[in-house]
């Protein structure tokens, strides 16, 4: 079975002062600190939650 693709997701920006949906979503991709990284898998549901957020983060393909 092949591996899921990953992606590498960065806050870069704060999430002070943000509606609470988009809040919810950096919530939901596991990030908690500014310029912490974390890797998800590449599903149509993470891909949702970072074009929600984009403007907050930066993403890598891991």
């Amino acid at each position: 079975m092949a591996k899921p693709k990953e992606l590498r997701v960065t806050l870069v920006k704060s999430k002070n002062g943000r509606l609470k949906s988009h809040k919810a979503c950096v919530a939901g991709l596991g990030l908690r600190k500014m310029h912490q990284t974390v890797t998800v898998n590449d599903t149509p549901e993470n891909r949702g939650m970072i074009n929600r957020v984009s403007y907050l983060l930066s993403v890598e393909e891991a």
